[in-house]
């Protein structure tokens, strides 16, 4: 009886204490009236740019290493204060309030102690910072962390100004696209990127940016965009899909969402039902005219978007429930969950395609209805001392015969003192170890040794930089792995080959390629490059191999586009795909 009346005396204190300021995420009625009129905030800081950054600037993507999440603490309190509850534990919350004690106590009332919070007391208009604001975006792949904030595609002056005093908050520069030419409206919630240049986004930011647009900026060119998005964010290409007919806001995070560099969970709805139509000429659309930053095709694992408590999808005025609109917080994923009957399939997906995340369901019922959900109201700050692994794993069933060929790219600003590859065939009896070796530039190569066929590898990326740190990938390793299956086949048709080329790299490639050749015994070779129709481009090497090197070919004058590697020898062709992309 005690517990009930604390309940209800913090429920009364929580009300008063707390203005609801429950704005949607949409425009409502009044924004749309005055928005003609609107005239975007802007900056007056010696430490805000509105010119971008000098130097070769990379957007984070989600699964990288973060510092810090931030979130506005103003209504759907209990979702807020789950997400608290969990992100606390990987990274710093800084928190966007008015009453910094008044947050305090009352996550002390749900046992939610102050370790690991922050508060920043300024004025705000919602909740939904995914969509106002900062972006991470590092300088020279990983050497210098900044901020870049947009003009907010909503009469929300407060919520726009919440990027500076992060920047403030952290120590951070914040470039701003507020000025012409280079005034942009967009929203993060329509924002994806992939860590390597590659973003996504609907044609929504073709419509708020066009001629006669309602925000008084430039109108831009959809070349306009790419190419500010380009100088301030690295961003190229920047894929742009049809609207969604019943996504009102138009936001991509509402129904996809990046697992990886090549990996896309797209929200599938029942056939001809709803947002599934055009979400299928999407996916499509990708297939069709964009490879990963690999090189090679997308990924795409689907998960349902379930219906609302009544039964109904968006085209009979139901909720816009989805599961996509999920975070990465390092090694822990919060997934937005609405009913038991469809919540227990979705979490377990994301566990089949992320191993060894910690995968937590918060319940958004109640926001949901206001547009948005989990990933609608937070945004992660990307750490300031980044060690990035980035490689493309095997996966599936392999018929490869003899040892495994890893590649990655590794990155520290203080360079880096080593990496390994961790492999094993049963995780409970741990992992061995092979050592990786520098190949060029930031590229580093190992092998797995030849394994038994029929057998399940599980392996893992580990490196350490010079200065000491040390990093995996995926991150949760060793309980986190990438895996795949040695075909049964591979033992009645061995192949031990005199040469062979490992991985192309870098691959997508824009200056040059490196053709890493491996050989038992001096060998007769032909290295051709082909385009996708068939043609010959350049014969690269025609002649006697008599030793391991790599082959470093310049194809600065090729245009954009798929091309082979075509490797000859008199024990037959072996051929790579690669992307030309700049």
């Amino acid at each position: 009886m005690r517990k009930f009346y604390f309940l209800l005396l913090l429920s009364m204190v929580t009300s008063t204490l707390f203005a609801q300021r429950i704005l949607p995420i949409h425009l409502t009625p009044t924004e749309i009236a005055t928005l003609a009129n609107y005239i975007p905030p802007t900056y007056n800081s010696r430490s805000v740019f509105t010119s971008p950054p000098n130097a070769p600037v990379r957007t984070m993507a989600e699964w990288e290493e973060a510092e810090a999440l931030t979130i506005t603490w103003t209504g759907y309190y209990s979702v807020l204060r789950e997400i608290t509850r969990y992100a606390k534990e990987e990274v710093e919350i800084m928190i966007v309030c008015s009453d910094s004690n008044s947050v305090k106590n009352y996550l002390a009332g749900y046992g939610i102690t102050n370790e690991n919070l922050s508060f920043i007391q300024k004025s705000f208009n919602t909740i939904w910072i995914r969509d106002y604001g900062q972006h991470s975006v590092y300088l020279d792949d990983v050497d210098s962390l900044v901020l870049v904030d947009w003009i907010y595609n909503r009469p929300r002056p407060s919520d726009d100004q919440i990027p500076r005093w992060v920047a403030d908050e952290i120590g951070l520069d914040l470039y701003a696209t507020t000025q012409s030419p280079t005034d942009l409206v967009n929203t993060g919630g329509n924002f994806m990127s992939d860590g390597l240049g590659t973003g996504f986004a609907s044609e929504l930011i073709l419509e708020e940016n066009d001629i006669g647009n309602s925000y008084g900026v430039t109108p831009k060119t959809n070349a306009d965009i790419d190419t500010i998005m380009k100088h301030f964010m690295g961003i190229e290409p920047y894929i742009k899909m049809t609207t969604l007919p019943y996504d009102g806001i138009h936001h991509i995070d509402m129904h996809m969402k990046l697992l990886d560099e090549e990996t896309i969970l797209i929200g599938e709805y029942p056939q001809g039902v709803a947002d599934g139509p055009q979400i299928e000429a999407n996916i499509n659309y990708i297939k069709n005219n964009y490879v990963s930053a690999f090189g090679t095709p997308y990924r795409f694992i689907r998960i349902q978007m379930p219906p609302d408590a009544q039964g109904q999808y968006p085209d009979s005025w139901g909720d816009y429930r989805t599961f996509t609109n999920s975070i990465f917080i390092n090694k822990t994923i919060l997934v937005p969950i609405y009913n038991p009957i469809y919540d227990n399939t979705a979490l377990e997906i994301y566990r089949k395609a992320l191993p060894g995340y910690k995968i937590i369901g918060i319940n958004c019922n109640s926001i949901i209805q206001s547009g948005g959900a989990l990933h609608c109201i937070t945004k992660q700050v990307g750490v300031r001392n980044p060690l990035r692994i980035v490689h493309q794993p095997y996966r599936d069933t392999l018929t490869i015969a003899g040892n495994y060929q890893v590649d990655a790219l590794i990155q520290h600003r203080s360079g880096i003192a080593n990496a390994s590859i961790y492999y094993t065939n049963d995780t409970t009896q741990g992992y061995q170890i092979a050592p990786m070796s520098l190949a060029s530039g930031d590229n580093w190569t190992g092998y797995i040794p030849a394994q038994t066929p029929g057998d399940e590898i599980f392996y893992y990326i580990s490196a350490t930089a010079n200065s000491g740190k040390q990093q995996v990938r995926p991150m949760p390793a060793p309980e986190g792995y990438w895996n795949f299956v040695l075909d049964m086949e591979v033992a009645t048709q061995p192949q031990i080959l005199n040469a062979a080329i490992g991985r192309v790299f870098p691959n997508p490639a824009n200056d040059f390629i490196n053709i890493p050749i491996f050989i038992e015994k001096p060998t007769n070779a032909t290295i051709q490059l082909f385009d996708i129709s068939g043609k010959l481009i350049r014969e690269i090497f025609d002649g006697k191999i008599v030793y391991n090197h790599n082959e470093k070919i310049d194809i600065s004058n090729l245009v954009n586009g798929v091309y082979f590697v075509s490797f000859k020898t008199e024990e037959g062709v072996q051929t790579q795909r690669i992307v030309v992309q700049r």
